[in-house]
């Protein structure tokens, strides 16, 4: 066996530090060289947008498909009529095709018969022959008139509605939309039961 002395000791532990300090300095500098992986940057606008909320609406009516139909969160009438299916006698003129529905709205789409009759009525075309039906006359008739559709003239010739209710009545249905039955009409202010028993033998909501 070969007997160092102290001085060659020293000089193996120098020269093996050395290539221990080299090789960890090399490594050290392939890291810095080493490419790294891009920063993950999130973009403007880049967020998951959440799948618009669901509504549900109630479409009656000349329409194909009456009943509930589901919608989507800032759909418009035309939405829902579409959904329903207009019937080719559908007056559509008639709607609000472009104001939103809100969850739980009833939309009733009109037909144009009955629109044309109530449109006759108002302007005092009658059948031929006989006389142009006046305000009393009309409300007294056998016409109904709809509360859905009717304007501030059709609403006045009601027994005890005048201007300002029949304002009323057409700013409740263009804010809370149209009435799903007579008795609603008793949520308009200033129609009490009284009123109302003598006007639910007078209108319909279709």
């Amino acid at each position: 066996m070969i007997q160092l002395d102290f001085k060659q000791k020293v000089i193996i532990l120098t020269l093996v530090g050395a290539l221990l300090f080299g090789g960890g300095y090399r490594l050290a500098q392939f890291k810095e060289r080493a490419p790294q992986p891009a920063p993950v940057l999130e973009q403007p606008g880049s967020a998951v947008i959440a799948p618009p909320k669901e509504i549900l609406v109630h479409v009656a009516g000349a329409v194909e498909k009456p009943g509930v139909h589901r919608l989507w969160q800032g759909a418009r009438v035309i939405d829902a009529v579409s959904a329903a299916g207009p019937l080719p006698g559908a007056s559509l003129d008639s709607l609000r095709l472009a104001a939103p529905v809100s969850d739980g709205q009833t939309v009733i789409v009109p037909d144009k018969s009955a629109v044309s009759a109530t449109s006759s009525l108002k302007t005092g075309a009658g059948v031929q022959g006989t006389a142009a039906p006046t305000a009393g006359s009309q409300a007294g008739g056998g016409a109904l008139v709809n509360i859905n559709t009717a304007g501030p003239e059709e609403l006045d010739t009601l027994p005890g509605i005048g201007p300002a209710l029949a304002q009323r009545i057409i700013q409740y249905r263009e804010t809370h939309g149209p009435f799903q039955t007579v008795e609603d009409l008793k949520k308009v202010s200033g129609i009490g039961e009284k009123s109302f028993e003598k006007l639910k033998d007078k209108i319909t909501v279709y």
